[in-house]
């Protein structure tokens, strides 16, 4: 059968069906639409967690002293330079960059105007030395290398800890939201081996200019992060440890090899720091978990489509079971007759398809907007709570033609199996 001959019957068909068709089509939009939605959401959620919430690099692995936490004041294994040489041997390791923390307390007293709002106020700081390669793509501000005594120390900001000031400390108190490039060259006062709740070490205090250079992600969350040497420096001046690392990033060739370096990193007694990519992966899952519901109660209304398009079309083929027979009786076979009822259904599945696919984008806009407009100004609110790549949006109508040839199946089967001798004889 020619393919504009086929195309007319279907219309002819389609038309003279209209509100079973539509009833059809309305039921695959439904499964469609929620499927797509729903597929969407947890791509975009899960976004925001891999690359906001909790960014990561499957090519690092950061290598601690057996039972120390990276970013720890305590003490632990030994981390020495010689350790430091065999981890950057290791079969795999394109680099290793090594990080210290400052093993003495710090405060910073704040007093003057921050942005063009008076601010008056002293905390506690942490700080982590890092080799300057680790970061150096985010710097934008000099050199990040320690600037020796009495220069104002290079520092960089978590960009998360910017997040977090800009929704929940900043309004809170009354203060301007920053920007990263805002905070570069921005300086304030470092007092070393000083503490408002902890004990200080043996050596004198000493107080500095930190400025910041940049925001990275690979930046302490809960801290500044400056030089390894200047580390190193503030160290051995507070006569605190200034041999041992806290840590070592490891920067794998390839993603395919980190197992291997991390298996022999705990061949060599050291641990692996990867309590942020634990809690990434777990809230990964969970989001996973919860889309894959939302799923699957999706396919099983688009399988509820399938059916009623199956009752549909086994209900049209009886009531045109003469219509059929004076079909084969002029010379249609049974691929023809069988290929008129399964266009019809693929027709209605890509209707379906399409306009479910089309609903989810547009629900999706306006979540979206509502979001923007009601939603409190949280830490690590996107601009989309969705991500509607391509293979989805294809996936959305390619479902719903399949989900109505699936429907179609048996009835174009009895339809095509139909005696044109006996049906017309009555």
């Amino acid at each position: 059968m020619r393919l504009d001959a086929l195309s007319r019957l279907v219309r002819l068909s389609l038309a003279r069906e209209r509100k079973g068709a539509f009833f059809s089509a309305f039921g695959v939009a439904m499964g469609v639409g929620a499927l797509v939605f729903f597929v969407g959401m947890g791509l975009g959620v899960g976004r925001v967690i891999r690359e906001k919430i909790f960014p990561t690099d499957a090519r690092l692995v950061d290598v601690v002293p057996a039972a120390v936490s990276l970013g720890s004041l305590l003490g632990g294994g030994k981390l020495d330079a010689a350790t430091v040489d065999r981890l950057r041997a290791l079969p795999g390791v394109e680099d290793a960059y090594r990080k210290m923390n400052v093993r003495v307390p710090a405060v910073t007293r704040y007093d003057g105007v921050f942005f063009g709002t008076k601010l008056r106020m002293g905390m506690e700081v942490l700080a982590v030395g890092v080799e300057p390669g680790l970061v150096k793509g985010d710097v934008q501000l000099g050199e990040f290398k320690d600037p020796g005594e009495g220069q104002p120390i290079p520092a960089l900001v978590s960009t998360r800890l910017l997040e977090l000031y800009n929704k929940t400390f900043a309004p809170a108190r009354k203060l301007p939201q920053l920007s990263a490039n805002m905070l570069v060259g921005f300086g304030f006062p470092v007092e070393f081996n000083r503490s408002y709740v902890a004990a200080t070490g043996g050596g004198p205090t000493r107080t500095a200019t930190t400025q910041v250079v940049g925001a990275s992600d690979r930046a302490m969350l809960a801290g500044i992060t400056i030089p390894l040497e200047t580390a190193v420096r503030i160290n051995r001046e507070a006569g605190v440890d200034a041999e041992s690392f806290t840590g070592v990033t490891l920067v794998a060739k390839d993603p395919s090899q980190v197992p291997g370096i991390v298996d022999a990193v705990k061949g060599m007694g050291l641990e692996i720091d990867d309590q942020e990519r634990r809690m990434a992966e777990n809230t990964g899952a969970a989001v996973a978990l919860v889309t894959s519901a939302l799923a699957l109660l999706s396919i099983l209304i688009c399988l509820l489509a399938a059916v009623n398009i199956a009752h549909a079309l086994s209900a049209s083929v009886r009531a045109r079971a003469k219509e059929i027979g004076v079909m084969q009786a002029v010379g249609a076979s049974r691929a023809d007759v069988r290929g008129i009822v399964l266009a019809e259904a693929a027709v209605v599945g890509l209707f379906g398809g399409a306009a479910g696919t089309a609903i989810a984008l547009l629900l999706a806009f306006l979540v979206n907007r509502l979001a923007a407009g009601y939603l409190p100004n949280f830490p690590f609110k996107p601009d989309s709570f969705f991500s509607f790549p391509w293979p989805v949006v294809v996936g959305g109508v390619l479902l719903g033609l399949l989900a109505a040839l699936a429907g179609a199946y048996f009835p174009a089967r009895r339809a095509a199996a139909t005696d044109p001798a006996r049906t017309l004889a009555g």
